[in-house]
C-alpha cells in the first residue's frame, strides 16, 4: 500500500458526500475499520478492494494512487533526464521563509509539490526537518538522488494533491507552482485542510499563477486552473500576513521563454498576540 491510500480513501469518501458509517455499511465493515483505513493505521482485506473502488467511484488504479494524468506523464517525462528540468538553485521564496521563520530550534517543514526537490534540499540543508511529496515518481527519485549528493535527509513519498490530505502537523507548509492544478470547487476543502495542519505561530510560503489577459498559457500546456488575482489571500484572511504581493517573471520551460503572474503569500497562524 502506499503511503497516500488513507488520504485517498478520506478525499475520495468526502468528496461523494458519504460518511464513514455510510461507507462501512456499503462495503460490510464497521465503521472504526474505515477510521483505520484512513488514519493509516490498518488496511481493507485485498477481497474489499473491488468493492471498495466502485463505492467511491474510482478504478483501482486511482484507489491506488497508479492512475495517470496528463500533468504526471508529461513531468515524468520531462524529469526523465539527468539535467534538472528546473535547475538547482533555490526559489527566492526559501530565503524568505528563512526570514520569517528560521531553524533556531527544530521546525517540520512539508513541501507541497516538490519536483525534483531544489526547495526542499535547500531547506534540508539550511536545518528543517523535511518532508516532501510529488505526483511523478521521477521527480521523487530526483529528490531523492539531490538530498543524497547534498548529505542530508528528506522524508519523500507521492501523492496527487487532489487527494492528499494532511493527518500531522509542520511548522511550515510550502508550495510553489502546483496550486494551478488544483480546480477552483475544491480548493476551500484543501486549504481548509492546510490550515488546520499548521502549527501555533507556523507558516505558510505558497505561490500559485494568476490569470492575467496579458500573460498567456504556458508553452507546456499541461492541464491547469489559473488563480485570480488575491484568491489566495482569502483563504488566509484571518491569519497574520507577513507577505502578499503579485508579480511578473520569464520562465524558459520546456525551451520556449514565456511569462508568468503570480500571487506569493506568506501568513502566519497566529491565535493571539502576546
Amino acid at each position: 500500500m502506499n503511503h497516500n491510500f488513507g488520504s485517498t480513501i478520506k478525499a475520495l469518501r468526502t468528496e461523494r458526500g458519504l460518511t464513514q458509517e455510510q461507507l462501512a455499511g456499503r462495503v460490510n465493515v464497521s465503521a472504526p475499520a474505515v477510521s483505520k483505513w484512513e488514519r493509516g493505521e490498518a488496511y481493507p482485506d485485498f477481497t474489499l478492494i473491488p468493492a471498495l473502488a466502485g463505492e467511491l467511484g474510482v478504478s483501482t488504479d486511482r484507489l491506488f494512487g497508479l492512475h495517470q494524468t496528463p500533468e504526471s506523464i508529461y513531468y515524468n517525462k520531462a524529469y526523465d533526464s539527468e539535467e534538472y528540468y528546473w535547475g538547482v538553485e533555490p526559489s527566492t521564496m526559501c530565503y524568505e521563509v528563512l526570514r520569517y521563520l528560521p531553524p533556531t530550534r527544530p521546525l517540520k517543514l512539508l513541501e507541497i509539490g516538490c519536483g525534483e526537490g531544489k526547495d526542499a534540499v535547500f531547506f534540508a540543508r539550511c536545518g528543517y526537518i523535511v518532508s516532501a511529496f510529488d505526483l511523478t515518481e521521477a521527480g521523487i527519485e530526483k529528490t531523492r538522488l539531490l538530498a543524497e549528493k547534498a548529505r542530508v535527509t528528506v522524508n519523500t513519498f507521492t501523492a496527487n494533491l487532489l487527494h492528499y490530505r494532511l493527518t500531522e502537523n509542520y511548522d511550515i507548509l510550502y508550495s510553489s507552482g502546483v496550486f494551478p492544478f488544483i480546480k477552483p470547487d475544491i480548493r476551500a476543502e484543501i486549504m481548509e485542510n492546510y490550515k488546520a495542519h499548521v502549527n501555533e505561530c507556523g507558516l505558510v510560503a505558497f505561490q500559485t499563477f494568476v490569470k492575467k489577459p496579458f500573460i498567456y498559457r504556458d508553452p507546456a500546456k499541461t492541464n491547469n486552473y489559473t488563480w485570480k488575482s488575491g484568491e489566495l489571500f482569502t483563504y488566509f484572511h484571518d491569519w497574520y500576513i507577513e507577505n502578499c504581493c503579485e508579480y511578473v517573471f520569464d520562465c524558459a520551460s520546456p525551451g520556449e521563454p514565456h511569462k508568468h503572474a503570480a500571487n506569493r503569500l506568506f501568513a502566519r497562524n497566529i491565535k493571539e498576540l502576546r
